[in-house]
This record gives structure tokens, sequence and C-alpha cells, in this order.
């Protein structure tokens, strides 16, 4: 078999999201309808337009103390402790450990997605220099704003010893992660890819920014209905953090270990709308191109496609953008392919949203079940497919297609097959 040719699978997952900090956790809230969304805890936010978030619950670091000691835990961004709670769950599961090893770990690398990177260490470190002076600002602030420094320490506290390097397009970060870890497989650069999405981004000079690009649901007193994807009653998305991380391996890797692998990887495509530095292109073709190259390079047809998780952020532009470049890529099968938007539950993950998106497709298609979108209330004309409202449905998902876009038009598509040994 050529490099070109080297089909890659998934062998692990692992996540820390506003319905759990696991990826069992997550998928069970998730096919639950519950909502993550609250009153944000983390600041005082009394002063705020927007005072709604999807917060990390009960997340203790301490878990990984065999990782991370309690004082290194103190001055490391939470983005990274994030990432490092996802990959360490992702590795287990596909039991899988670099330690101590040499050419092994020289064939093992790691791609992180974020859209922001260290935004708490830089509102830390700004809020020092002007409350106490630059002498006052810790030399950590210089390494843990970086975007790049989750893939460093995730490398160092791994001994993942391949290719390293981060991916920053905004919130299709994730998604181009996973798609990008791959390739680099398919070319024989590396067996093993670890695809990690992570974002820690709600501090009070984040909330504000974005609240005032106008993206942000303002639906204070009723947080859990605040997200409501491809509802004719939307107004923006709720802000999320967390991370994401998928175990990528060359199939003849995996098998030569005996691994049990989840899934396959096939399809992945990116474009850029070239248009705006915040709205999608107002035809879809951007994102309708990038699901197209998805669908070329996994070499299915359109109507083989048999659940599309949705970018689905709940901003008025977006839903109904990706819903006519759905149309324009499947024609009448869209009306009949389910739908569902992740981010109706745990809000808007900006670069982590990729990879949290494509775990669920996975956990879909080994399950047979796909997660509802809730709070879809009132149906949009412009809006009209299947968006699987409110309650989970039993399906049998062979292809599972998963969108991303970001500010500045960015599109990214990867679709994941039920592994089948002999294709």
């Amino acid at each position: 078999m050529s490099e070109q040719s080297k089909r890659v699978v998934v062998t692990g997952l692992g996540a820390v999201t506003p319905l759990g900090c696991d990826m069992e956790t997550t998928w069970r809230n998730l096919l639950a309808g519950k909502s993550g969304a609250g009153p944000i805890t983390r600041f005082d936010a009394s002063e705020f337009l927007v005072r709604i978030g999807c917060e990390i619950k009960d997340f203790d670091i301490r878990e990984y103390d065999h990782l991370v000691s309690p004082k290194e835990a103190k001055r490391i961004d939470l983005n990274i402790l994030y990432a490092l709670a996802a990959t360490a769950q992702a590795l287990s599961q596909a039991n899988l450990s670099f330690a101590g090893e040499t050419e092994a770990a020289e064939r093992a690398g790691i791609i992180v997605g974020t859209g922001i990177g260290g935004m708490e260490t830089l509102y830390q470190g700004h809020k020092t220099y002007f409350e106490r002076g630059p002498k006052r600002v810790s030399p950590f602030v210089a390494t843990y704003m970086l975007p790049n420094m989750a893939a460093g320490e995730l490398a160092i506290r791994f001994n993942l010893r391949g290719l390293n390097f981060a991916i920053i397009s905004a919130c299709a970060s994730g998604t181009h992660t996973i798609g990008e870890a791959a390739e680099i497989i398919r070319r024989g650069d590396a067996d093993v890819m670890l695809a990690v999405g992570t974002e820690a981004p709600i501090v009070p000079s984040g909330l504000a920014a974005f609240h005032r690009t106008g993206a942000l649901s303002t639906r204070n007193d009723e947080p859990e209905k605040a997200s409501r994807p491809f509802d004719a009653k939307r107004d923006g998305f709720v802000f999320g953090e967390g991370a994401a991380a998928m175990v990528l391996e060359s199939l003849e890797h995996a098998q030569a270990r005996g691994a049990r692998i989840l899934a396959e990887l096939v399809g992945y495509g990116a474009t850029c709308d070239a248009f705006h530095i915040s709205a999608p292109e107002e035809s879809g073709e951007g994102a309708a191109r990038a699901m197209r190259l998805a669908l070329e390079k996994a070499g299915i047809r359109p109507e083989e496609v048999d659940y599309i998780n949705a970018h689905g952020t709940s901003t008025p532009l977006n839903d109904k953008t990706e819903t006519l470049a759905i149309k324009r890529v499947f024609g009448e099968a869209a009306y009949s392919i389910p739908i569902s938007s992740t981010k109706s539950m745990i809000g808007h993950l900006l670069g982590a949203a990729g990879v949290v998106e494509g775990a669920v497709c996975v956990k879909t298609i080994e399950e047979g079940i796909i997660h509802p979108t809730i709070n879809y209330e009132y149906p949009d004309p412009e809006c009209d497919l299947d968006y699987v409202p409110w309650e989970p449905r039993r399906k049998r998902v062979r292809y599972a297609l998963s969108n991303s876009f970001g500010f500045g038009g960015h599109n990214a598509t990867v679709i994941f097959k039920a592994f089948e040994n002999g294709a």
C-alpha cells in the first residue's frame, strides 16, 4: 500500500466539556438533552450585558497529578489543563503510552487546535501589570499565553516526539486539526497523531469582546434555552470552554498492536470564503465546497451520508447559511439526513468545538443513536431541514459528516465511517 493510500482510524477519545469531565459522561448528557448553560460563576458578571456561559463543572486537575504537579498546575493556563486531561483519557482508551520510548515516540505527534490559546494567562498578566506594575508580571505569561504551548506541554507530558504544532483558525481550528493530523499519517510522516482541541476563554475581557461582535445570546434569564440552533428566535451562541482529544493511527499500526478501532476517518475538506472577517458568505458556497471536497476524498455520494453534525452555532447568519450550504451539496437528499447541533447543549467551545463534535460523530457511529438538538421550538422557514429536535433518534450510521466554520471565512469538514476491515 502506498503512503498516500494509508487508511486512518480512530482508537481513542477524551473530553472535558460543560456536560462532563470525560467522554462518556458528556455523551450520556447529550443523549439526555441536558443543557450545560448557566449564569457565569468564574467572575462577577453582574455588570455585563451577557451574563451566561457554558462553564466546566467539577473539573479537578488533581486526578492527573501523575502528569502535572499541584505547583505546576497553578501556573499552567486552564486551556492546557483541559487538554491534558482529555489527552490522557484518549490515550488510555487507545491503550497507548510512549513513556520510556524513543523510536515509537518519534513516530507519534500532536496537533492542538485553539482559537485563542492562553487567554486567562494573558488576562491575569494584564491585570497584574495595571494593578501592580511590570516587575510583578509572571515570566510564565510569556509562555502560557502562546496558542502553541498546549501542543508543547502535551508533547512533554506524554513523550510525543513527532510532528508538533498548533492550528489557529478560529472556530474551524478543531476540525482542521483532525483533518491535518490524518493527512500527516496518510503521507507516512507518523504512525500515531493526537488531534486535540482546547479553549478556556471565559474571562472578563473575552466575554466583553465576543459580546461586542454581536455574536452572543443575551437570553440571560433563560440560559438553558439560550443556545437554540436553527430556531427562528435564536439570537446568538453561548460562550463555552473545554477540550477534546482523538487518537488517530494508520490502520496497519492499529492492527499490528491489536487496537480496538472505533471508526475510520475517510474524508476531509477545507476552504475559505475570502469574504468577511466574521460573517459567512451569504450563498454558502465556501462551506459547500468544503463538504464536496470531503465527500470526494471519502469516495462517496452525498446521499450516502447518514448524519450531519452541524456547526449549528445558534447565530442568525450561520444557521441560515449552513442550511443553504447543505442544500447546495445534498439537494433533495438534504431533507432526509438527520442533522443535530452539539452546541445546543454545550455552547460554542470555539477552537475546541470541532474535536468535540468529531468525537460525537464517532460515538454516533459506534452506538447507532443520534443526539438531539434542544431548544428547537419555533421553525424558521429558512432552516427547514431535519434537526432532530429534542429527542435522540436510533439510526444505523455508516457515514457521519461534521462541519466547522470560523471567523475569517475558514471552512472545514471531516467524514467518519463505521470501520470495515476489508474496505
